[in-house]
């Protein structure tokens, strides 16, 4: 709480909005559109129909509890304080491999489009050597504009995110008055060409889920807004709706836009560097095709202004939670911001950018980490409810939200490749081993690992099911039977989830501090 009154509240509802719509629009409006049709063809419309209405109940879910409890790097702070550290440190841990991967990724995004006129960044499936080394300017970048202060980050968002905005909805309606095909989406293998569970797998793997995550932003930043109960879920809402409708009107453009003469080896054999602006060279659209540059190194870029400033906050969160060392607990008292954070995250960020070296060979291994997020906070928000914290601050509906929620995030999961699966286990388990190293060195007691071993089990189970179902699994059962067995089961564990928060925040005795500290920023 002391480093926690060195956060400056600066941050009103558009900033907060700015924030959370930054990291929306990033990359994925760049890329998503095409990787999707890849996967699922015009299914693809579908697709982002269901990520986007799965994000809107996890939303609904980080709306309330950002009312609750506003604090900095809430989405790893939440699972702890009701579930206990070991949930804390598994979904902390995830969350933030998945969101570190953010900076290299947009970086990496920049340089595929510059090199349309910068010879020598892409090779037509990786970085380069000098490519990378763009990359990596980009990177530090992102990290000084968050390194002076919250005030100066929203500043330079507020601006990015606004052109950001522009650009995307000239590009859907440019595209439809001047390169629409109708047939494009009936022929070529028809509406689903790839079968239904193709649409369903590039939830996960096609940056579905990357692209509407960004909306969680502004719940890590909740502790440095003005009025937060009320901005912050308002924020998140806003958000969401607004990448729906863009997201979907994307898809429909591009895939309408699409000239027949690359679909001859269907919607598998369409390859752009460039989608939108190759799309628009195509159609002799040369003034959309230099916005459509331009904005590509603008977009990314303010997406990981957002994404850097969050993710130091759920570092700063971990090391609240003391999975990560005490060293990065502290807030700059000049610039009120966790800049060790900062610096640790650009330095795990070249992990992900050298050896991988492409926007889609980084978004293919860090979406699925994205979704093992989800679960916890639909626990948190009802344990928070049945322990009397959020009395004041409530969502109509969250009852059935909230499982809803909870539901839909395990079938995202399963509904993941299998072979993308695989190597989220061995984070889990490296996190897991971390995990149990901190709990003897920091002396902890039973009531940790107790309160947190059903989502021990809850992983377990569901990363089974998906060994043994149809999404590059063994196929043991047929759908939709397996989806509903996975449904069943993740309800299950929901309700075991939120009795043992509720037995662990009553036997730990937090409720009452949590409830003063509410007090204190209400007063402050």
């Amino acid at each position: 709480m002391n480093e926690d009154r060195l956060l400056k509240r600066r941050l009103g509802f558009w900033s907060l909005t700015a924030a959370s719509l930054g990291g929306v629009i990033g990359s994925g409006w760049l890329f998503g559109a095409m990787y999707a049709a890849k996967a699922a063809g015009p299914e693809s419309i579908i697709t982002w129909i269901v990520g986007g209405i799965a994000m809107l109940l996890v939303g609904l879910v980080f709306a309330e509890l950002g009312m609750a409890k506003p604090e900095a790097g809430g989405l790893v702070r939440y699972p702890k304080l009701t579930n206990g550290s070991m949930v804390g440190s598994l979904i902390g841990f995830a969350i933030w491999l998945g969101f570190v991967a953010n900076p290299p990724t947009e970086a990496s995004g920049v340089v595929q489009y510059a090199s349309r006129f910068w010879p020598g960044l892409y090779n037509g499936n990786t970085l380069t050597g000098r490519g990378i080394a763009v990359a990596i300017v980009l990177m530090l970048i992102f990290v000084l504009v968050n390194y002076f202060g919250v005030n100066v980050f929203a500043k330079v968002n507020n601006v990015v995110t606004g052109i950001k905005f522009v650009v995307p909805v000239i590009t859907i309606v440019t595209l439809l008055v001047a390169g629409f095909h109708p047939s494009n989406f009936s022929g070529h293998g028809g509406f689903a060409p790839y079968g239904w569970g193709s649409g369903l797998s590039a939830i996960a793997t096609a940056g579905i889920v990357f692209a509407y995550t960004g909306f969680r932003n502004s719940i890590d930043l909740s502790a440095e807004a003005v009025n937060p109960r009320r901005n912050v879920p308002m924020a998140i809402v806003a958000t969401i709706v607004i990448a729906i409708v863009l997201y979907i009107l994307l898809e429909i453009a591009f895939m309408g836009a699409v000239p027949t003469k690359d679909l001859i080896h269907g919607w598998q054999g369409v390859s752009f560097n460039s989608p939108f602006a190759d799309l628009a060279f195509s159609l002799n659209l040369t003034w959309l095709y230099w916005i459509l540059m331009v904005d590509a190194m603008v977009s990314p870029s303010g997406s990981s202004f957002s994404y850097t400033a969050g993710n130091a906050r759920n570092v700063y969160g971990l090391a609240k939670n003391r999975f990560f060392p005490r060293y990065f607990a502290k807030i700059h008292p000049k610039f009120g911001v966790p800049t060790r954070a900062l610096i640790l995250n650009f330095i795990v960020g070249l992990l992900y950018l050298v050896p991988l070296k492409s926007w889609h060979s980084i978004i293919a291994l860090t979406s699925a980490l994205a979704v093992y997020t989800f679960s916890a906070g639909a626990v948190s928000v009802m344990v928070f409810r049945k322990v009397g914290i959020s009395d004041k601050y409530r969502i109509r509906g969250m009852n059935v939200i909230a499982p809803l929620a909870f539901v839909v995030g395990s079938l995202i999961i399963y509904w993941d490749k299998w072979s993308e699966l695989q190597f989220t286990i061995w984070v889990l388990v490296l996190g897991l081993i971390l995990y149990l190293i901190t709990y003897v060195f920091n002396k902890e007691k039973g009531p940790e690992i107790r309160g947190g071993i059903w989502m021990v089990i809850y992983l377990f189970v569901v990363l089974l099911l998906a060994g043994l179902g149809n999404f590059g699994g063994a196929e043991l059962i047929p759908e939709p039977y397996m989806s509903i067995i996975v449904a069943i089961a993740s309800l299950i564990l929901y309700f075991i989830g939120v009795q043992s928060g509720v037995w662990y925040m009553r036997k730990v005795g937090n409720v009452e501090e949590i409830r003063r500290e509410n007090e204190e920023m209400d007063e402050g």
